[in-house]
């Protein structure tokens, strides 16, 4: 118990590190930040540059942000995104808006529990490639070590690494601006923080059969997802789903309940992107949903939606470093 007390401290010491601070509406507790990755004004900026650069992929072709668009609240426009090599992408894109407060971060991967854990996961992965910087992690510093920005940026971020540039520190870094993706002020969030006429009545109509319907019991708490794993339809064979991780039969086809935050912008929908509508999306759930109540469900899932989030130029690709033009 001692033990996990220390950590449960050094974790919120992190969280509050001198030289950052949190922009969140009251009543927002700061996520959870690792000790070994605290956060700071230059780790986020580094982590930001590096989320927008295809350097980081083996053929210069796809950045993190390729497949995570702001416009689309971090999430894709395709169903699935194929790799640098041309092989046809697994899964969709989840929408990455509080991810920070999220610890199962990928629909079937139980190991994904840390941005700093993930992140290597689309640089290096080989189930399926993406990134495909496997093998290839000495060009991390070869190619951002070419750029005198860079070994900048990195000594700032890193001084306790002295500046070293590699997988790790890469990670780190995108992780930081990662923990930054932050939405709150959606019409839902400020209808939750006492001003009733941000929802529509159809919207808040949507919002009480959202509840009565049980879809609340999966689509949880404030980031409306219980982080579980359901199976909603039969097993597909090309992606069996948690089992792949696990080797337990009964995790066959059971996939992470999705946060719906953006939900509007994040389509096309389900863990495999083959749902065309938000109508589709709701009526591929294994309980009906009668069609007079669907125009209130999808009133109450686009008053999910952030427009300042997707527009947001701290999160946009940025257009200076040092000081210079990019």
């Amino acid at each position: 118990m001692r033990l996990l007390l220390a950590a449960a401290a050094l974790v919120l010491l992190a969280a509050a590190a001198p030289g950052w601070k949190w922009a969140l509406p009251d009543g927002v507790a700061p996520p959870p930040v690792p000790a070994a990755n605290g956060m700071s004004a230059a780790k986020v900026e580094l982590g930001r540059r590096l989320f927008y650069d295809a350097d980081l992929s083996s053929d210069g072709t796809l950045a993190c942000s390729s497949c995570h668009e702001q416009r689309h609240a971090f999430a894709d426009s395709v169903a699935t995104r194929p790799g640098v090599n041309g092989e046809p992408g697994l899964r969709n894109a989840p929408g990455l808006a509080n991810v920070a407060w999220l610890d199962r971060l990928t629909f079937a991967n139980p190991h994904a529990t840390s941005l700093e854990v993930h992140a290597p996961t689309p640089l290096t992965g080989e189930n399926p490639v993406e990134m495909g910087m496997k093998g290839k992690e000495d060009e991390f510093a070869r190619r951002l070590g070419a750029d005198a920005c860079y070994r900048r940026m990195f000594a700032r971020a890193f001084p306790e690494r002295d500046g070293r540039i590699d997988l790790t520190t890469v990670a780190a870094a995108l992780a930081a601006f990662q923990r930054t993706i932050t939405s709150w002020n959606s019409p839902y969030d400020r209808f939750r923080r006492g001003e009733r006429g941000a929802l529509s009545p159809l919207a808040q109509e949507g919002e009480r059969l959202f509840r009565v319907r049980g879809c609340a019991a999966c689509h949880s708490g404030p980031h409306l997802t219980d982080m579980d794993y359901h199976r909603l339809e039969e097993v597909r064979a090309r992606d069996p789903g948690l089992i792949g991780q696990t080797g337990l039969s009964g995790d066959a086809g059971r996939f992470r309940t999705p946060s719906l935050r953006n939900a509007e912008l994040t389509g096309p929908w389900w863990h495999d992107g083959t749902a065309r509508s938000l109508e589709e999306a709701i009526g591929r759930h294994p309980d009906p949903v009668a069609a007079e109540d669907v125009p209130a469900l999808v009133a109450f899932l686009h008053g999910l939606t952030d427009p300042h989030f997707v527009t947001d130029p701290r999160l946009a690709r940025p257009v200076k470093a040092c000081g210079r033009t990019l």
